[in-house]
């Protein structure tokens, strides 16, 4: 994705389902998972590689929205909850 391309709020989404090696900022429970996305948040150095101590390239911050029946499927008490989740541009499937 480009920096210069922003994510509009309200754009469906998918959350990459991958399973790097090291730091990974995005949770496991959000992986292979669909949300929308509430807000861009900025650029921000990448912490999956300021972790450790390397140089860190600029990567787009959303705030992406999911309900709980998209997470917990039918184990989910209110289904129409939501969860927002801040996520690097790199974890995000459009």
């Amino acid at each position: 994705m480009d920096l210069l391309k922003m994510l509009e709020p309200g754009l469906p989404v998918t959350i990459r389902d991958m399973s790097p090696p090291g730091h990974v900022r995005t949770p496991k429970y959000l992986r292979g998972k669909s949300g929308v996305i509430e807000r861009a948040l900025g650029p921000y150095e990448n912490p999956e590689q300021r972790a450790y101590c390397l140089p860190a390239s600029k990567k787009q911050l959303y705030r992406v929205r999911f309900t709980m029946e998209e997470l917990w499927g039918g184990n989910a008490e209110n289904p129409h909850d939501t969860l927002d989740a801040e996520i690097y541009e790199h974890w995000i499937e459009v």
